[in-house]
């Protein structure tokens, strides 16, 4: 194999053996703690912009099977691995890790300390990185990195363009799509639910001129406050129809309603985050996946908390007292991961059928 250099922002450089496309990138360095579950994760348009590291020490070792992708096209800049699997064995495999990312134009790294790179993140925050080939200069390289301004437009490239439609006979769901992961429209399928995705600077005239008997905020990529448009959305249809927000959902709701996010130090992405319910005292584990919360030193009174996170008691859900709506920082969708938190969708039915009484 050829060999592939991991240049962090504060100097730590990482040599490893070069796996999928043959690309140099820069983005933002992320790790997820799952175990399993790495080609959900690397088709989240969540990660759009990162460099993933997987702290499991091998990854691919059961392949890449379509049916579990939770996007087509991934946008994610890099995927970094400790072992990747020489020989992956499943009966529904389609192809290998390497061969996957080399579709998807994705480079990625293995052979490196995933570990130490986790120390490093944990210790000093997420942090800009390059994946790149190891030729001459690197300090022309590390400057080059330095220097890279990331973009900030990543709802924009992993929303849909365009509004399509998933028939069903049951409630009408408008899905607004900053980044969704399929995962969240299984679960509304699964429920009837008669769906129409759109894209996330959809107006919120146009919204409700389609009638639904609730909307879908989902998951997506970035900063909330680089999404105003979906903001001021918020603010105009809440009130009018019940609303479900998951994950950048979640803060896009929040801050529709007066809070404020905050950047975390090295944010949660994983499937075993303890998450605590406050009115019953029950404990979900639950799949993760941001680098942005929701503040809970300025929570306007018009939002109850209704979740936490145990270890850094970070707020995981909020419910708005007046309005049929709700948010969580979670995926309740849970693909791959736990799916102690899915009752949230039934939740979700019962709000639109009391609104509707």
């Amino acid at each position: 194999m050829n060999k592939r250099l991991l240049i962090l922002e504060d100097g730590t450089i990482f040599e490893g053996e070069a796996i999928g496309a043959t690309l140099d990138v820069t983005g933002e360095l992320v790790f997820n703690t799952g175990m399993t579950g790495y080609q959900e994760s690397i088709t989240d348009q969540s990660y759009n912009g990162q460099i993933l590291t997987f702290t499991y020490p091998m990854i691919g070792n059961y392949g890449i099977n379509r049916d579990d992708y939770e996007s087509i096209h991934p946008t994610c800049k890099a995927v970094v691995v400790r072992e990747a699997a020489r020989r992956p064995s499943n009966w529904r495999m389609k192809m290998s890790l390497d061969e996957f990312l080399k579709s998807k134009n994705i480079p990625g790294i293995t052979g490196v300390d995933t570990r130490a790179i986790t120390k490093i993140v944990r210790e000093h925050g997420t942090m800009k990185a390059s994946l790149v080939q190891p030729l001459d200069g690197v300090e022309h390289q590390m400057s080059q990195l330095q220097a890279t301004v990331l973009p900030t437009n990543q709802v924009e490239t992993s929303s849909t363009v365009t509004a399509y439609s998933s028939p069903n006979s049951g409630k009408k769901v408008v899905v607004v799509d900053f980044g969704l992961k399929h995962s969240i429209l299984r679960e509304l399928s699964q429920r009837n639910c008669d769906l129409t995705v759109v894209p996330y600077n959809t107006p919120a005239q146009e919204i409700l001129g389609m009638s639904p008997d609730g909307v879908m905020l989902t998951n997506g990529p970035g900063d909330p406050t680089d999404v105003p448009e979906a903001i001021a959305m918020i603010q105009e249809i809440q009130g009018k129809v019940p609303l479900f927000g998951i994950c950048l959902g979640h803060q896009l709701f929040s801050l529709a309603n007066g809070a404020t996010t905050y950047k975390m130090k090295f944010g949660h992405r994983g499937f075993n985050h303890a998450v605590r319910e406050i009115a019953t005292g029950r404990v979900d584990f639950t799949s993760q996946n941001h680098g942005y919360a929701v503040s809970s030193e300025d929570l306007p009174e018009d939002l109850m908390i209704t979740h936490i996170e145990i270890n850094d008691q970070s707020i995981e859900g909020v419910r708005h007292r007046h309005y049929p709506a709700f948010s969580v920082q979670f995926h309740p969708d849970a693909a791959p991961g736990p799916h102690d938190a899915s009752y949230l969708f039934d939740d979700f039915m019962d709000l639109m059928d009391n609104f509707k009484k």
